[in-house]
């Protein structure tokens, strides 16, 4: 049984301590507070992203054998312990390969505590960013996008587990009544759709919106769009991408008063800026963010645990609050009932921060990396 110990600990109910937490092999045992002397760190859940796209010189659509390793040893140095490798748009054909790949790389992590194998984050699934999207396809290749084939929606591999379509692409309810009934979780997202068009495709059990205020028509007071679907109907969460790049401070903000944090996820939308592609797109990095040649953002360049300090830092959001959005919402939307909260029971997938919300230790499974 190992113990530890934090000045704060992050429960499903809120921040208690000095406190100590109790790891028994891959699950968490327990939580306790404590009088006695503890290190100066906050333990929270370990943190989950649900849109990684590649991360310094990897892109996850080229991404193999020692490529996986690279990205297991950043995630996870910014307490990253369970995502979802994204592919962008491209043609339909193109999308087998990579699947295959992020198939094989997620039997690879799935040791859940065996000391022989390396500590490395869980693969909750692969997240497709198109290629039926809509109106707003921000730095997606406009000639590749296409009207939703239902065919190969249903022949997708079960590894896929997140998909992000435009509620306005031609047969997208159909789609998302049929992917929602398969366990895929349905994002809203590059996307010029009317409100009722969104609502329509809630209503058909789309249940997180991309990236929002991004890849999509502006909230206007006539005529609120996706946005103000997004915002305003509880059945749905918000992604973020909280670099401050992406979204002013103001406006995460206003996600986060409009949802609340049971219903707001921080993702990094990250990409192989250094490498200069995402799936078969072309960009460059300005030393800020990824962009395209005519000045497009092409997904960030920040970490998990930078957005939190974001959020926390800039934007007025409570650390509960920030914590909660990195790891037990997206956990809910991935139906992992399993993560994303130190409670008994649960994997003790755990993240120490400093004072300043650095990452000290990251936990998979119990057991401590780096």
């Amino acid at each position: 049984m190992d113990r530890l110990p934090a000045s704060q600990v992050v429960l499903p109910t809120g921040i208690v301590g000095p406190a100590v937490v109790t790891v028994d092999g891959s699950r968490i045992a327990g939580v306790e507070l404590t009088s006695e002397p503890v290190p100066d760190r906050t333990l929270a859940p370990g943190f989950i992203d649900l849109q990684v796209n590649g991360i310094g010189s990897v892109d996850v659509a080229s991404a193999q054998g020692s490529d996986w390793d690279v990205l297991d040893r950043d995630l996870v140095g910014h307490g990253v312990t369970t995502w979802c490798p994204t592919l962008v748009t491209a043609p339909l054909d193109a999308y087998a390969e990579p699947l295959q790949r992020i198939a094989a790389a997620a039997s690879r992590t799935e040791n859940d505590g065996r000391d022989d194998e390396p500590v490395c984050p869980s693969i909750a699934g692969a997240h497709l960013e198109g290629p039926f999207l809509g109106g707003a396809p921000g730095a997606h290749p406009r000639d590749l996008i296409r009207p939703v084939n239902a065919a190969w929606v249903d022949a997708l591999p079960s590894v896929v587990k997140v998909m992000t379509l435009a509620p306005e692409a031609d047969g997208a309810t159909a789609i998302i009544e049929s992917l929602a009934a398969r366990g895929v979780t349905v994002s809203l997202g590059h996307s010029s759709a009317t409100y009722d068009e969104a609502i329509a495709a809630i209503d058909a059990g789309a249940r997180l919106v991309t990236h929002c205020f991004n890849g999509m028509t502006p909230l206007h007071h006539r005529e609120p769009a996706l946005v103000g679907a997004a915002l305003t109907d509880d059945r749905v969460a918000v992604s973020l991408i909280a670099d401050l790049v992406h979204v002013h401070p103001a406006a995460v903000a206003l996600a986060f008063r409009a949802k609340g944090a049971a219903n707001v996820v921080l993702v990094t939308d990250s990409v192989a800026w250094d490498r200069g592609t995402v799936g078969q797109v072309r960009m460059t990095f300005d030393g800020v963010a990824p962009r395209l040649p005519d000045g497009t953002l092409a997904g960030s360049a920040v970490t998990m645990d930078g957005a939190i300090r974001n959020v926390v830092g800039r934007c007025g959001v409570g650390l509960f609050d920030a914590v909660r959005a990195a790891t037990a919402t997206p956990a809910r939307l991935l139906g992992l009932a399993d993560r994303g909260e130190i409670a008994p029971g649960r994997r003790a997938d755990l993240v120490a921060l400093s004072r300043d919300l650095t990452i000290e230790a990251t936990w998979v499974g119990g057991r401590l990396a780096g």
